[in-house]
C-alpha cells in the first residue's frame, strides 16, 4: 500500500468531536470518540488481507505503551470504543478511509500518528482532550445542557460583592479563542513535574485529577513559571490591576508570547477564572464558584481567631482571616482513588494561599467530602473544609492589653454561588458544601471533621443586642446613612458606651482607613427599648479611602458599663456603581459589521478624566480588545458615551463585555447579550 498523502478530514472530526470553535485547521478530537482519516494511495489501491499494517499513537518525549503514552493496534472488523483501536470504513479505488478511535483514558495532549507497513510512514498529529460526551471518560456528564455550560460556554458571570449585595461580574473564558488551546498545552508543559519527569507526567495526565491538580499550581507563579502573579495591596505600576481583567484571553496570550513570564497581576477571581478557561479548554467540565464570608484558616484548627481593638480595627495578632468572598472552581470528574459515592463536582483552589505537599496548589477535592467532614480525603479537604465552614471567635484587645471575648457569633459559608445552566441567574449550591447552621447534621459533619468545641448558635436571649441596618440605596458619590440598633431585653435599665465606626475594606478582609466614626460614651436604655443611632458615610470622606472593591466595613461595639461586657456587629456593604447602558445598532448576523453605542452617566459630584472604554467578546471581537478613549473629562450628572465596532465571527447568542474606566470610578463593568443570525 503506497501512500501518496493523508487528509486528517479535520472539519468533519473537529465539528463532530465539537472542537470545530478551535478552528478546522489541525486535528482536535476528544478521547473515546471515533474519528476518520482518508489515505490517499500512489497505485494498486488497498488490498485487504495483504496490505497489513499497524497505526502508532505517541504523545510526549518519551511514550511508552507501558506508561500508556504509545498505542499500538492494527485494524479489525469493527472499533472497540474501550481501547485504541481502528478498522477500514470505506476503500475505493486509490484512498482508504480508516476510522480511529482512542482509549477513553488516553492521556490527553499532542500525539503523532504513523503507519507500521514495514517502513514507517508520518500520518500527521493532533490533539486529544478529555471527553465529557464519552460515558467510558471520567469526566463524561449526562446531560448536554451540562456539557454546553461547563464544557462549550465560552462566557460567564462570576460574582463578587457582598453576600447580602450579589454583583454578577462577566467574564470572557475564551477557550476556544486562536492561540488558547496551544497556551494550555504549554501549561501542561512547563509544569515541575513534566520537567522533573515527562515520562511519568505525560502518562499522568490520563487522569482529570491529576491535570486538576496541575492546573492548581501551574495558574499561580509561586513554585514555578504559571501563568499569574498574585497582588493584593500597593500599586500596580509595574503590572495590570486585577480589576483591568474582562476575560481569560489577553492573560494567556501574554504569558504564552512572553516565554511564560507571569502576568501581573492576579487576585482570586481572575486566579479562578483563568483555571475554568484551562479546564475547558482541555476537555475538564468546569465552574467558578464564590463563597461569601470565606475563611482563611492558616493554623489547621478549624477556628478563626480574631483581634478587634475599641476603635473597631482588627489587630494583627493572627494570620487567620475572613475574606468577604472568595473564588475557586468546581471540575467534573470521577474518583475510583477514593471511595464509592463521591464522584461530581470536585472543589479545586489556584490562589496562592497555603502549601500542600510543599507546592501553592488546593485541590481537587470532593464537594460532597466537605460536606459530610470527611477531610482525610484527598486533597487538601481540611483548608476547603474551613473555608465555608469553620467557628469564629472574635476579642476585644483594650488599651491596657487585657483581651476580652466578644459575645455573639459570627458566621462563614455563606450564599455560595455559581452561574446557573443556560441562563445569566445566580445558582445557589450552599447546600452542596455544607448543612443548614446549626442543624444536627452540620454538628455531625464538624464532629467527623474532629472539632468538637464549635460554639452553639446564640439565641437571642436577655440582654443587650446590637444589628446594624442600611439605606436601601448606597450609590458611589452619594451620602448616606447607616444605623446601628441597640436593643435592651432585659429588666433594668442600662447605661452603656456605643462605638459605631466605618472603614475601607479590600475584599481579603484588609481594613483600610476611616471612612466615618461615632462614639456615644453615655447610651442610656430603658428596659425594653430599643434605639436607631445613624451614621452618616459622606463622599468628600469616603470618596479617597475606598478601595477599588467599593466595600467599607462597618463595626458596631456596645459596652455594657454594668456588666463590663462587649457585644460586637459588623457588616460589610457594597457601594453601587452606575450603570453601563449598552445599545447594539443594525441586525447581529455572522460576518457583518455592527456598532455598539455605550453610555455611562458620571455619578460622582467632580469631574471624570482619563476615561477609556473596552469591549471584548468571545466569537465578536475576534479575539482581542476594543479600546475607545474618551478625550475630554465627563461633568459631574453628564453622560460619558463612545460608539465601538466589531463584527461576529459565529452565529449564537453571545456576550458583549463592557469596561468603562476613569481615575475616581475605577472600573465599572457590564454586558450585553447578543444573539447573532447565521
Amino acid at each position: 500500500m503506497d501512500i501518496a498523502r493523508c487528509n486528517l478530514e479535520c472539519e468533519l472530526n473537529n465539528t463532530d468531536h465539537h472542537t470545530d470553535l478551535n478552528g478546522v485547521d489541525r486535528l482536535i478530537v476528544r478521547r473515546g470518540q471515533p474519528f476518520i482519516i482518508t489515505l490517499h494511495l500512489n497505485s494498486g489501491g488497498y488490498q485487504p488481507g495483504v496490505d497489513d499494517f499497524r497505526l502508532l499513537a505517541e504523545t510526549g518525549p518519551y511514550s511508552s505503551e507501558k506508561m500508556g503514552t504509545k498505542a499500538i493496534f492494527s485494524p479489525d472488523d469493527s472499533i472497540d470504543d474501550t481501547r485504541w483501536s481502528a478498522s477500514v470504513s470505506c476503500s475505493e479505488g486509490d484512498y482508504v478511509s480508516l476510522s480511529i478511535c482512542s482509549s477513553p483514558d488516553a492521556s490527553i495532549g499532542r500525539y503523532s500518528l504513523s503507519l507500521e507497513q514495514g517502513d514507517t510512514v508520518s500520518l500527521g498529529e493532533f490533539v486529544l482532550l478529555f471527553n465529557p460526551w464519552c460515558p467510558r471518560d471520567a469526566v463524561y456528564m449526562d446531560t448536554e445542557e451540562e456539557r454546553a455550560e461547563y464544557v462549550l460556554t465560552q462566557d460567564g458571570i462570576i460574582y463578587r460583592g457582598d453576600h447580602k449585595y450579589l454583583q454578577g461580574t462577566p467574564w470572557n473564558f475564551g477557550q476556544f479563542e486562536e492561540g488558547i488551546l496551544d497556551a494550555c498545552l504549554r501549561i501542561l508543559d512547563e509544569n515541575p513535574k513534566y520537567l522533573r519527569n515527562a515520562q511519568d507526567d505525560c502518562s499522568g495526565r490520563r487522569n482529570p485529577v491529576y491535570v486538576s491538580r496541575v492546573l492548581s499550581a501551574m495558574i499561580n507563579c509561586n513554585d514555578d513559571k504559571g501563568v499569574l502573579w498574585g497582588k493584593w495591596s500597593g500599586d500596580y505600576k509595574d503590572g495590570i490591576s486585577p480589576m483591568y481583567w474582562r476575560g481569560s484571553v489577553e492573560i494567556l496570550r501574554n504569558w504564552d508570547t512572553s516565554s511564560c513570564t507571569p502576568v501581573r497581576y492576579g487576585q482570586c477571581w481572575v486566579f479562578a477564572a483563568v483555571a475554568c478557561s484551562v479546564s475547558r479548554a482541555l476537555g475538564i467540565p468546569c465552574r467558578v464558584i464564590t463563597n461569601y464570608l470565606s475563611a482563611h484558616d492558616t493554623n489547621s484548627n478549624l477556628v478563626i481567631e480574631r483581634y478587634i481593638d475599641e476603635n473597631g480595627k482588627l489587630v494583627k495578632q493572627s494570620r487567620d482571616m475572613i475574606w468577604n468572598y472568595h473564588c475557586w472552581v468546581e471540575g467534573w470528574m470521577r474518583r475510583p482513588d477514593l471511595l464509592d459515592g463521591y464522584d461530581g463536582w470536585q472543589a479545586s483552589d489556584p490562589t496562592p494561599q497555603e502549601k500542600s505537599e510543599g507546592v501553592y496548589c488546593c485541590g481537587p477535592v470532593p464537594v460532597k467530602a466537605i460536606k459530610e467532614g470527611q477531610i482525610v480525603f484527598k486533597y487538601d479537604a481540611p483548608f476547603v473544609f474551613t473555608e465555608v465552614n469553620a467557628d469564629v471567635v472574635t476579642y476585644l484587645q483594650h488599651k491596657d492589653g487585657s483581651v476580652q471575648k466578644f459575645l455573639g457569633t459570627s458566621q462563614v459559608g455563606l450564599c455560595i454561588s455559581t452561574k446557573s445552566k443556560g441562563t445569566d441567574k445566580r445558582e445557589d449550591i450552599t447546600h452542596l458544601y455544607k448543612y443548614p447552621e446549626g442543624s444536627k447534621e452540620e454538628r455531625e459533619a464538624f464532629e467527623r471533621a474532629g472539632h468538637q468545641n464549635k460554639l452553639l448558635q446564640q439565641q437571642l436571649q436577655p440582654g443587650l443586642h446590637i444589628k446594624i441596618k442600611v439605606s436601601p440605596e448606597m450609590k458611589k458619590g452619594c451620602d448616606f446613612d447607616v444605623f446601628a440598633y441597640v436593643t435592651n431585653n432585659t429588666n433594668a435599665a442600662k447605661m452603656c458606651r456605643l462605638m459605631f465606626c466605618s472603614r475601607a475594606t479590600s475584599y481579603d478582609g484588609i481594613l483600610g482607613d476611616d471612612c466615618g466614626f461615632k462614639d456615644l460614651l453615655n447610651l442610656k436604655l430603658a428596659p425594653g427599648e430599643e434605639k436607631q443611632v445613624p451614621l452618616k458615610l459622606n463622599y468628600c470622606k469616603y470618596g479617597s479611602t475606598l478601595t477599588k472593591d467599593n466595600l467599607i466595613r462597618l463595626t458596631a461595639i456596645l459596652f455594657d458599663y454594668s456588666t463590663k461586657e462587649a457585644i460586637l456587629a459588623m457588616r460589610t456593604i457594597v457601594l453601587e456603581n452606575p450603570e453601563i447602558k449598552i445599545k447594539v445598532l443594525g441586525e447581529p448576523k455572522v460576518n457583518r459589521k455592527l456598532a455598539a453605542e455605550i453610555t455611562v452617566k458620571n455619578p460622582l459630584p467632580e469631574p471624570l478624566s482619563s476615561c477609556c472604554v473596552f469591549v471584548e467578546g468571545a466569537n465578536l471581537t475576534g479575539g482581542r480588545t476594543i479600546t475607545e478613549t474618551i478625550g475630554s473629562s465627563v461633568a459631574p450628572g453628564a453622560d460619558a458615551k463612545v460608539k465601538v465596532y466589531f463584527t461576529p465571527s459565529h452565529s449564537g447568542l453571545r456576550k458583549l463585555l463592557v469596561d468603562f474606566h476613569s481615575d475616581n470610578l475605577g472600573h465599572v463593568k457590564g454586558y450585553r447579550n447578543v444573539i447573532i443570525g447565521k
